[in-house]
């Protein structure tokens, strides 16, 4: 952004959503590899393609590892990395265009599995790196460059479809509140299997929802964001989904699988079943 400030040297938008997203994982990333002493090598962030991609490039100093992949395969990729080294954490960040839109048919596959790794979903409502298209969260009759007489899909609802493919750790969060969202994103990454973090990161650009979300009562604009009760059973998914479908943007952890059993765990018992056979044995399969 400025000489003064390297530290916010991205190609984000004065006022992106995205640089209180980017704050978080950082302090989350560095939180949890305090508590656990582990290396800063020992984090991949697997990127899409979006304003949300520049978040490979993290911290000064030591860096995790960063894979900038193609669009809507953040999952695909973090398999891999998965299965390659298990002992990895693996944190994926993507857009609602991205992880929605083409990326959305990765999610059932990776809730199934119950793929344990961490997605940071920033969702500002269009696709502001190109120039403010209509995404699937956008809001139903909202003019865009793509949609110049309103557009007449219904949005999606990120948090109902989470649960409806089982994802056994959802968060929501919101941008300008850093120190909730770190808490919530080390709760994900704690957590043994599938976790997703939505936030709401406003697009100042093409669509800034920072009044609608912290409330102006100079305008007269109540906050649409508001603090999970206290009396919530996040391991309740009937009161998750209830939250979900309820008006505005509840912010805090909304449905914990206390069962969860992550994909790798999973892979052993599996595998532990399968007979070992020799070379000779494979061989000889071979002949008629």
């Amino acid at each position: 952004m400025s000489k003064r400030n390297p530290e916010y040297d991205f190609s984000w938008c004065p006022g992106c959503g995205d640089f209180g997203v980017r704050r978080s994982i950082e302090m989350a990333v560095q939180r949890r590899m305090t508590e656990l002493e582990l290396p800063m090598e020992n984090n991949v962030i697997v990127a899409g393609i979006g304003c949300s991609g520049n978040m490979v490039h993290l911290l000064e100093g030591p860096q995790p590892f960063g894979f900038h992949g193609v669009h809507g395969r953040t999952l695909p990729i973090a398999l891999g990395v998965k299965m390659a080294n298990p002992s990895l954490n693996v944190v994926v960040v993507a857009g609602d265009g991205d992880f929605l839109s083409i990326g959305a048919e990765h999610i059932g596959p990776a809730a199934s599995r119950n793929l344990n790794v961490t997605c940071v979903i920033m969702d500002n409502g269009v696709y502001g790196l190109t120039k403010g298209q209509a995404s699937p969260t956008t809001k139903l009759g909202t003019v865009t460059p793509t949609t110049p007489w309103g557009k007449i899909e219904q949005p999606v609802n990120p948090v109902e479809l989470f649960l409806t493919y089982g994802v056994s750790f959802i968060g929501s969060g919101y941008s300008s509140r850093v120190k909730d969202l770190t808490g919530l994103i080390v709760e994900a990454m704690d957590h043994p299997g599938f976790s997703i973090v939505h936030v709401q990161s406003p697009c100042t650009t093409y669509n800034d929802t920072h009044d609608a979300l912290k409330g102006d009562p100079k305008k007269g604009i109540a906050p649409a964001a508001y603090d999970i009760p206290k009396s919530h059973d996040p391991t309740n998914k009937d009161a998750a989904l209830a939250l979900a479908r309820a008006p505005g943007t509840p912010i805090g952890v909304m449905y914990r699988d206390p069962k969860s059993v992550p994909f790798e765990k999973r892979l052993a018992q599996a595998t532990a079943k399968a007979q070992v056979r020799s070379i000779k044995d494979l061989i000889e399969t071979f002949n008629i």
